[in-house]
């Protein structure tokens, strides 16, 4: 199947591929990609090209990779040069998705049907730059995807439509992000097809009520608070995974990354709740169980500098921690 909408995408990581190839496979024509310059990964640090920029050299469409697209910032030269190539190249609309770099309204505006995102939550709860993370952190019970017509601010711009989906007891960031970008893709797909049949979308302003910002997620986050409730806890091991991690460093300086815990009452420790946070209370091939200002929180699998994510029986096999031990409180920042 083939259509006569012209759909230029702007994207960079996973999530955002995920939409260009439904977008490309539901046969719409894609004249230009644009995605993030390649940056240096892995244990090398060679230049990697985005997954979204790989999809689209894979399927032989045009690929650009400005820095900016703001005259006014440190580019000004690329960024003139990237919005002449957005003029050139004839299209009807433009989807983005985790872009990655700052729209203009000079480029929101070249567009004759605009700029359509994907974004990972349900507006206006979650603007910014880590939704999946920050939702599961919150202990929130639902999330999902809305599709918004874009303006300059900070996913500010009206929604036409959304899906949504229950947070799981045991999802991860890495869980979560594989179903959002599934429905993201979908929920784009149907939508470029209502806009090349009726020639517009409806939208609905936000509300002014229940905006919150999902920051974006910092290395330092991963250090663990056992000052902390033991069910908070748990919720940021998941949100972390698969970065930055949830981290304890022992009294000795040794980190200790944590990738899966469980919270629990004091009281299944057999009464054990007196103990200061952040105190190894138990340790057995169930779990490393820690004392936190509320309850306590199960580790299950844990990872050493330079090893593997290890089941916690596995890495009690070349660990020696002990009951009585202690994990070290974070510096306030």
């Amino acid at each position: 199947m083939s259509h006569s909408l012209r759909v230029i995408f702007a994207g960079t990581p996973e999530f955002a591929a995920a939409a260009l190839a439904a977008i490309h496979r539901a046969g719409f024509l894609v004249p230009l990609v644009l995605t993030q310059p390649d940056r240096p990964a892995g244990r090398g640090m060679k230049l990697q090209a985005s997954p979204v920029k790989r999809y689209a050299q894979e399927h032989g469409l045009a690929v650009a990779q400005p820095t900016s697209l703001r005259r006014a910032g440190k580019y000004p030269q690329e960024a003139a040069a990237a919005i002449d190539q957005l003029r050139a190249t004839p299209h009807d609309v433009m989807v983005v998705a985790a872009y990655g770099l700052i729209l203009p309204q000079e480029v929101l505006e070249i567009p004759r049907f605009g700029c359509i995102n994907i974004h990972a939550s349900l507006l206006p709860r979650w603007r910014g730059a880590a939704p999946i993370h920050r939702a599961i952190e919150a202990g929130d019970a639902q999330t999902g995807i809305t599709l918004m017509q874009m303006d300059v601010g900070l996913d500010t711009g009206a929604m036409i439509s959304e899906t949504r989906t229950a947070i799981t007891a045991d999802d991860t960031t890495a869980t979560l992000h594989d179903r959002l970008a599934e429905d993201g893709a979908k929920l784009i797909v149907k939508a470029l097809i209502e806009l090349e049949r009726g020639g517009k979308l409806a939208s609905t302003p936000q509300p002014a009520d229940g905006v919150t910002y999902a920051e974006k997620i910092a290395k330092h986050e991963a250090a663990l608070d056992w000052r902390r409730p033991a069910q908070a806890l748990a919720r940021q091991v998941r949100a972390f995974d698969p970065f930055p991690g949830g981290a304890g460093t022992l009294e000795d300086g040794s980190v200790v990354k944590i990738w899966a815990a469980v919270a629990e009452p004091a009281e299944a420790e057999g009464g054990k709740n007196g103990k200061a946070p952040g105190v190894i209370v138990d340790v057995s091939p169930e779990g490393v169980v820690v004392a936190c200002g509320e309850g306590v929180l199960r580790l299950t699998q844990l990872q050493k500098p330079g090893g593997k994510r290890l089941p916690v029986r596995e890495f009690l096999a070349g660990s020696a921690l002990a009951t009585g031990q202690r994990f070290q409180l974070p510096q306030a920042e």
